[in-house]
């Protein structure tokens, strides 16, 4: 544990409580892509099927809890209680084209070829992704709702975090992941447009707008 990580957590808690607060005090999900959140979805639960054969902490557990219950509680939301509030129009992205090359890769390319370190691999590519059907819905619709802008913000300051968090690891301890990390620099570079709209525009009080 170490600053960068501790503050790349809480930046990933602070961008999945203000998802839910947002659906639950609109009761609405509208803007919000459920096919990224069930990627997700998919990413906690590949990820954390050691819960409960490999105990490392009880911060890394409650963690690994949260994670894997507000992916299908958010999931929930959507798909059942507020349903009709999902724009389904505009959520098109084609996750089956992310899901394909995740896999094979995940299966050719990790540490260890069993079925625990295959599955978290291929939770390390897809988390890479899975954001990218709600920025596809964001540039459909051509535009984000302030509350939308600061949850993406917060997801994409985490994996930002965490790049620094593996600079830290090797300096200090000589370790490092390269798959983890690769992933991290994938995953950042898909905000850094994001990023820039949201410091120029959302910070000042204007609205996010992307080209359509």
């Amino acid at each position: 544990m170490n600053v960068f990580r501790l503050t790349g957590d809480l930046s990933h808690l602070l961008a999945i409580l203000i998802l839910l607060v947002k659906i639950w005090k609109t009761r609405s999900c509208a803007g919000i892509s459920g096919k990224s959140q069930i990627l997700f979805a998919l990413v906690y639960t590949t990820r954390y099927l050691d819960l409960f054969t490999n105990f490392i902490s009880v911060y890394n557990s409650a963690m690994k809890i949260f994670f894997i219950a507000t992916s299908f509680a958010t999931i929930y939301l959507m798909y059942v209680k507020f349903k009709a509030t999902y724009d389904r129009n505009h959520d098109t992205f084609r996750i089956e084209f992310l899901l394909i090359p995740v896999i094979i890769l995940g299966l050719v390319v990790n540490h260890e070829f069993t079925p625990l370190e295959v599955l978290w691999t291929i939770s390390i590519y897809l988390e890479s992704v899975a954001i990218l059907p709600q920025l596809f819905m964001v540039s459909k619709t051509g535009e984000a709702e302030t509350i939308t802008s600061h949850y993406l913000f917060c997801l994409g300051s985490y994996r930002a975090l965490y790049i620094l968090n593996w600079v830290y690891r090797y300096y200090f301890e000589g370790f490092y992941d390269l798959i983890a990390i690769v992933a991290g620099v994938v995953q950042t570079v898909l905000y850094c447009d994001f990023f820039y709209l949201y410091i120029t525009r959302v910070i000042k009080g204007k609205a996010l707008k992307l080209p359509a």
